[in-house]
């Protein structure tokens, strides 16, 4: 992705065929190699850092002009420091290995017009009082091509998380090998955030077809003609989002006894699948492989005044805390008469809040958000709008 971005892009071209060191790592221009002065006098060497401002693999004009810098602050040929340039010191974390002690800010009356112009301007500004202590220095290295690509689970770059400071965050959920169990509404939801996260591989479990009355609680918009093929629900959604994340495996199969070995090798599990022994199956096979879950639930009711009311549950459990999940948290018998969901009467936006509220206790659990309680249960009243927590550990 890397070559292929300064390949298509003549700002990003023009800095390399000029010497410049630099090189694309997350969705971060980066310039290594950036001569500087510090406060003592010492030529020493940095790295600039910004975020990439991108119309798919087209670079647009910087939005931002700021810019991170890895190194001591920089300092004029004398050792005082150069002041016009000082914006903010928040030793930041960037993530993909990237890190910043400072950041500085130097606009021009209209911005910078592309990516050549702004790299190249810091850099100048940077090594100009390098050159007075040390004459030829330059950030202009000449030397061979970084070719070397960082493997991507996108197709394109996550630019959402570089521009607002979020890449080290999104780092925590690298290694994820997440399944989801179960493809209906609430588990397409489940898909379409897991897929904008940078988790390894996504696996999809569902054996059902894909059928009209799937299109109303789903994520997306098929086609009459997508309608008519009836897909399987894994590879229907695999088709949508594999346009953005490489990792997904589509498994057309019912979660038994004989296809459980499906599992192994997952780290975390979403199960949205209907009560039952299987679930029952799925549940034990997770809780020895040691791999914490979360279980979505919903019991919608329809009331005598014609309106639906009912309960979005939350259920996780991890190999610190499972008790809960045997004392009745998670239901593997079916659905009674007045439970309209056990029925295939779905509501999108519920399934759709289902799917948040079970993402973002997730990515509690990796850290990603703050986490003051520790709840393993949480219930969502749609009548009351009450949520409620439980089972702490």
């Amino acid at each position: 992705m890397s070559r292929e971005l300064f390949s298509l892009n003549p700002d990003l071209a023009r800095l390399r065929s000029e010497g410049y060191f630099v090189r694309i790592q997350g969705s971060l221009l980066v310039m290594r190699e950036v001569p500087y002065v510090d406060a003592q006098r010492r030529v020493r060497t940095g790295t600039l850092v910004s975020p990439l401002d991108l119309a798919g693999d087209r670079t647009r004009k910087p939005e931002n002009h700021v810019i991170h810098w890895d190194g001591d602050f920089p300092c004029n040929a004398d050792g005082t420091p150069l002041p016009a340039i000082s914006h903010q010191s928040p030793n930041t974390d960037l993530g993909h290995g990237l890190t910043a002690r400072h950041s500085f800010s130097n606009k021009p009356p209209e911005g910078y017009a592309d990516y050549y112009a702004k790299m190249s301007t810091y850099a100048t500004i940077l090594a100009g009082p390098a050159a007075v202590l040390q004459p030829g220095i330059s950030p202009r290295l000449i030397r061979g091509a970084d070719d070397e690509d960082e493997f991507s689970v996108f197709n394109y770059l996550d630019t959402a998380s570089s521009r607002v400071g979020l890449g080290a965050l999104a780092s925590k959920l690298e290694n994820e090998v997440v399944g989801i169990l179960g493809a209906g509404g609430t588990g397409g939801y489940i898909l379409d955030l897991v897929a904008k996260t940078p988790v390894k591989e996504i696996r999809l479990f569902d054996d059902d077809e894909f059928l009209l009355h799937n299109a109303f609680r789903a994520p997306g918009a098929p086609s009459l003609e997508e309608l008519r093929d009836a897909p399987k629900k894994v590879h229907y959604l695999r088709g949508i989002y594999e346009r953005m994340h490489r990792g997904i495996v589509a498994h057309p199969v019912k979660l038994k006894a004989e296809t459980l070995g499906l599992l192994d090798g997952i780290t975390f599990a979403f199960i949205s699948m209907d009560a039952g022994e299987e679930k029952r199956a799925v549940v034990a096979k997770l809780e020895a492989l040691g791999v914490s879950f979360i279980d979505v639930g919903m019991g919608l009711e329809l009331s005598s005044n014609g309106s639906l009311g009912g309960i979005l549950r939350v259920t996780t459990s991890t190999p610190a805390k499972r008790d809960h999940i045997h004392a009745g948290r998670i239901s593997f018998e079916g659905g009674g008469g007045q439970d309209v969901y056990a029925s295939n009467i779905q509501v999108a936006d519920l399934n759709a809040l289902n799917a948040c509220l079970a993402v973002v206790r997730w990515k509690k659990l990796r850290e990603f958000y703050r986490d003051l309680e520790n709840e393993h249960h949480s219930t969502y009243t749609t009548d009351g709008g009450m949520l409620l927590n439980g089972d702490q550990s």
